[in-house]
This record gives structure tokens, C-alpha cells and sequence, in this order.
């Protein structure tokens, strides 16, 4: 058998023995090569690293940077109480949350069964979610510019809910504010529980990170009546 002969049959039999069919085509195929473009930092994040910290070093007077205290995680939850007369309804909540907050999401279920309120043990009942780092402030920077504007009769949010250890809990009557929820396609109006935590120790901290932050805190008719007075007497 000729040498020509020989190479012929190899390119039949897929080449050598113990090669894999197609691996010579994949060699000849150029490496994928990665994605050098450099991802571009949450607009918050940067506030916080600029403005946020130094503002809080000078209000409070911190020694050391790590003293400063940080947004550690942004907690959402929405419960479905007629989720136990239609089981569809958790399954609405659940897309429209991963619409909104752009990340998968957990369903929560009962823990115990209550006769009464027909709830069985581990029945489904709603959804959350916990969103850290950049999804973080990407969803605070939406829920500050864009859908704490958009609530019904708004008049600044309540420095009230804070509890104790520095995190700020809200409630929102309807998930409508957010524009990724189309009203003409969703079934029944939902509300939802945000929690803002933070590593503050003390609830004043925690309301000046968030209030640095753009966070739109009521203004207090006793304040603004001490401000008038004061500047009255200081134009007398």
C-alpha cells in the first residue's frame, strides 16, 4: 500500500486511531477570544465611594474609613395571602419581582398549617429576593429617581421605620410605581416590603447614609416652624 493510499484511508476512518471524530476541525477553529471592555461601575456605588463617605466622616468623626457604614444588602418581599384560595397567584408575583429587580427569585412557603386561614404546612404564600453589590445600587438608584416619585400622593417617606440596629424597612402599597410592570397585563395589585441593610450601629447613621444617598425622608412640620422662627428673628 502506497503512502497516498494510506493517507486516504486515515481521512476515511476520521484519522488517527483514538481520535475523536471533528477534533481536527475544532483545532483549526480560532479561540473565542474574551471581552475586554471594562464593565461600568453602579452610579451609586461611585457616589458613595466620593461624596458619601467623606460627608459621613465629617457629620459623625470617624477616624478611619471603615468606620463609615455601608448599604450591605437590599431585602424585597411580597406576600400573597389569596395565594391559598389560587395557587397562580405566587407564580404572577414571582415574574413580575424578577422583572423588577432582574434577578431570580425564592419562593416562601407556610411553616405551619392554620386551619382557619385554610393554610397548609409548606404551601406556597409569596416570594423574596436579596440583591447585593451592583444590582444593589443599580435597584436603589431606580427606587430613589424613578419609582418613590411615581407613589400616589407622595409627601417624602417616614424617618420612623427604622429598627433599633440601623436598617429601614418601607412598605409599598402598590408594585405599579416601577415601570417595568405593565399595568394592562397583570392580574391584581401587589404590595411588597423593602428592607434596607446597613452596618450602621445606630438609626441616626443609618438615616444620613441613606438621606446621602438621595433617599427622599418626610420634612417634619416642627422643624420647618423652628426655621421659620429662627429666621424671622434673625430679620427682626
Amino acid at each position: 500500500m502506497t503512502m497516498s493510499e494510506q493517507k486516504s484511508k486515515k481521512e476515511k476512518t476520521g484519522g488517527e486511531k483514538g481520535a475523536k471524530p471533528g477534533a481536527a476541525q475544532a483545532a483549526d477553529k480560532p479561540a473565542k477570544s474574551k471581552s475586554t471592555e471594562p464593565r461600568i461601575p453602579a452610579r451609586l456605588s461611585e457616589t458613595y465611594k466620593k461624596d458619601v463617605i467623606p460627608a459621613l466622616m465629617k457629620r459623625f468623626g470617624y477616624s478611619n474609613v471603615m468606620q463609615v457604614p455601608r448599604l450591605e444588602k437590599i431585602c424585597v418581599n411580597i406576600g400573597v395571602g389569596q395565594a391559598t384560595q389560587d395557587a397562580k397567584l405566587v407564580e404572577g408575583a414571582v415574574r413580575e419581582l424578577e422583572a423588577i429587580v432582574g434577578q431570580k427569585v425564592v419562593i416562601t412557603r407556610a411553616k405551619k398549617s392554620i386551619s382557619n386561614f385554610k393554610l397548609r404546612e409548606k404551601m406556597p404564600i409569596g416570594c423574596r429576593v436579596t440583591l447585593r453589590k451592583a444590582k444593589m445600587f443599580e435597584f436603589l438608584d431606580r427606587f430613589i429617581s424613578i419609582a418613590v416619585p411615581r407613589i400616589r400622593d407622595f409627601r417624602g417617606l417616614s424617618d420612623k421605620s427604622f429598627d433599633g440596629r440601623g436598617n429601614y424597612t418601607i412598605g409599598i402599597k402598590e408594585h405599579t410605581i416601577f415601570p417595568e410592570i405593565d399595568i394592562d397585563k397583570i392580574a391584581r395589585m401587589t404590595g411588597m416590603d423593602v428592607t434596607f441593610v446597613t452596618t450602621a450601629k445606630s438609626d441616626p447613621e443609618a438615616y444620613e447614609l441613606l438621606k446621602a444617598f438621595g433617599m427622599p425622608f418626610v420634612k417634619r412640620q416642627e422643624v420647618l416652624e423652628t426655621q421659620k422662627a429662627a429666621m424671622s428673628g434673625v430679620q427682626a
